[in-house]
């Protein structure tokens, strides 16, 4: 079975942790992609991530910045795995 949690009160380590093991990196307040540039929003192209504000969904390693128009994007295109 699997477990559901917040990311959003964990530590600023942990979330980075969290990161780390998906492969990606940061310096504590943004999040970096896979070759090392700063992850830009999926679906806000204009919108770098940071740690404060990104979100991961369960099943996936996407990580999106928090916004309204992001989630809603995100399950507009991955809601039937949800």
């Amino acid at each position: 079975m699997v477990e559901h949690f917040s990311i959003k009160d964990l530590a600023k380590e942990d979330k980075v942790n969290i990161l780390k093991a998906l492969g990606y990196s940061s310096d504590g307040v943004f999040v970096f992609d896979k070759e090392g540039n700063k992850l830009i929003d999926r679906y806000v192209p204009d919108l770098e991530v940071t740690v404060a504000n990104m979100v991961i969904f369960s099943g996936s390693t996407i990580i999106l910045d928090n916004n309204p128009l992001s989630i809603a994007a995100y399950l507009e295109e991955f809601g039937d795995v949800l």
